[in-house]
């Protein structure tokens, strides 16, 4: 089983699209089997919420549910529980580097540039294009 973590800001926008694109892309590629995979924040502004409604709305205009999912944050556990950790922007790496206690190789950018912040830019289609492209990329990398 290959353990994948998407992480951002508040797990309510950009790292739910990438448990739900890598998700769809895994369903699709016939491995569903094979990943568990998951999203969790650095902070604790939205704990419990569900996913951002314009967050929901591209991921739907895609064919794509994200029914359930609530905000959570990622713990020091994570980083061993899981293979494959990603996150979106450099405020994210700062984030998690002053909160995990021991920082891991597998912790990594989903992109080598930020991933489009549509909390700020309002512009959910590039943050998808953004995210699909770096999952694309890890299900090469991970297959």
């Amino acid at each position: 089983m290959i353990k994948v973590l998407f992480v951002c800001h508040g797990n309510i926008c950009r790292s739910p699209m990438g448990e739900f694109i890598f998700k769809d892309l895994v369903k699709k590629a016939g491995r569903s089997g094979e990943f568990e995979i998951a999203s969790a924040a650095t902070s604790t502004e939205a704990l419990g919420e569900s996913v951002y409604p314009p967050a929901r709305r591209e991921l739907l205009k895609h064919g794509i549910s994200c029914e359930g999912k609530r905000a959570r944050q990622i713990t020091a556990r994570d980083v061993e529980y899981y293979d494959h950790i990603y996150y979106m922007d450099g405020r994210n790496e700062k984030n998690l580097r002053r909160m995990l206690p021991k920082w891991s190789d597998k912790i990594r950018p989903l992109l080598d540039r930020d991933v489009a912040d549509p909390w700020y830019t309002g512009d959910f289609s590039q943050t998808w294009d953004d995210i699909a492209a770096g999952c694309e990329r890890i299900l090469e990398e991970l297959c």
